[in-house]
């Protein structure tokens, strides 16, 4: 009997270790899915810049990721050229040709810096403004007063619009012209070029003295004397003389427009002026309006020889205007209210002396009296140029 219960004992022995094992088995199962869930945790709250663990049916492999890929050499960009500064264009644009009405312009060329000092340093230069019909027929002689001097002066060309004649591309004269309109003797067309004259050049702010020319004006002196005496003055040279004569072209119109009798003045057109008086002269608009529409409907209003003095006069520049012209003119010998034109045969050594020397010490400069009086004269005609060019050496200091 004892035998036969044995096995039966047995099997049941091996079927509690069986579930003991079993038991053990679960456990150690639960204790490493409860660790395993703890440090999946504890990386997500503490680690939270650690990638998330993979789910535990997925082997977990240490193999860093990839490095990226060494970056390309940048690829060269074309070189582009420096911009050039806006002071620089102002100070020196390229050409003088522009599509701005006259409204437009005017309105550019009286804007003023108010810091007085320029951020760079820079050369005072002269503008050399020609008021023409179309040739310049004494080009060659002003071409060897230029020469050797760049860099000291501007030339503007106001010619007439239907001209289409040109210097040639060596010329300190080519592609000087400036957009024009035509113009008429004794009309308000003149005093509408000089203006539009004026307020080209003052696009340039190097440009400091301005002055004023025909085509049949020349210089008597080299072009050192002429700039040294400019650039040094302290005044404007605009002609402005109260006369008889004068005071009988005054006409009751102006009162209206606030030009009284007192304030009325003559003077030659052609002028010599500073950066401040050319500013008042293309800004101002009260006086050059009332000038004009009084020329409405006349054939003759001479406003050339009297508006710029009148404005002067209205100014109340005062000392800051020599109150003369630099420009000489033959008028003992006028001829139809025309200055005496000297022609070829009369051009000589002497003439040009007798010029440079007229006036004596009578003139003033900067407040003291100076034996120079003028520094260009006219009328000359075509047929002078020849003879200029031989005695301008010795006599003119150049050519």
């Amino acid at each position: 009997m004892k035998d036969a219960n044995k096995p039966a004992r047995a099997s049941r022995l091996g079927g509690k270790l069986v579930r003991a094992v079993s038991m053990l088995l679960l456990v150690a199962l639960g204790f490493v899915l409860g660790v395993t869930s703890s440090n999946a945790m504890f990386l997500r709250c503490y680690l939270p810049f650690v990638p998330p663990l993979l789910s535990t049916s997925t082997s977990i492999t240490t193999t860093p990721p990839p490095s990226p890929p060494p970056p390309s050499p940048p690829t060269p960009s074309p070189p582009q050229e420096k911009p050039q500064p806006e002071l620089i264009n102002l100070l020196a644009p390229n050409g003088v040709m522009h599509n701005m009405t006259d409204e437009e312009l005017f309105w550019r060329a009286s804007l003023v810096p108010k810091v007085r000092r320029a951020p760079e340093r820079r050369v005072p230069k002269v503008a050399f403004l020609f008021l023409v019909r179309g040739e310049l027929p004494l080009r060659p002689l002003w071409e060897k007063f230029f020469a050797g001097h760049e860099g000291l002066y501007s030339i503007y060309v106001h010619a007439h619009p239907s001209y289409t004649g040109s210097p040639p591309p060596d010329s300190v004269f080519y592609g000087r012209m400036v957009p024009s309109q035509r113009t008429k003797w004794g009309d308000a067309s003149l005093v509408e070029a000089e203006r539009r004259l004026l307020a080209n050049a003052l696009l340039d702010l190097g440009n400091e003295r301005f002055a004023l020319f025909s085509e049949a004006c020349i210089p008597i002196y080299n072009f050192t004397t002429v700039y040294a005496f400019l650039t040094r003055s302290t005044t404007s040279f605009v002609d402005c003389y109260e006369n008889g004569g004068s005071r009988s072209r005054y006409r009751p119109f102006f009162a209206g427009r606030n030009i009284s009798l007192s304030q009325w003045r003559k003077g030659a057109q052609w002028f010599e002026m500073d950066r401040a008086l050319a500013l008042e002269s293309v800004a101002e608009d009260a006086c050059f309006q009332a000038f004009r529409d009084f020329c409405v409907g006349r054939q003759e209003c001479l406003i050339d020889e009297h508006y710029l003095p009148t404005l002067v006069s209205l100014l109340r520049w005062g000392a800051r205007n020599a109150n003369r012209t630099l420009t000489y003119a033959d008028w003992k010998r006028a001829v139809n209210r025309h200055p005496h034109t000297h022609r070829g045969e009369e051009v000589t050594e002497e003439l040009i002396t007798g010029i440079r020397e007229d006036g004596g010490g009578r003139c003033f400069y900067n407040g003291e009296r100076k034996g120079i009086c003028n520094l260009f004269a006219r009328k000359f005609s075509p047929d002078a140029l020849e003879p200029l060019l031989r005695v301008a050496p010795k006599v003119m200091g150049f050519g």
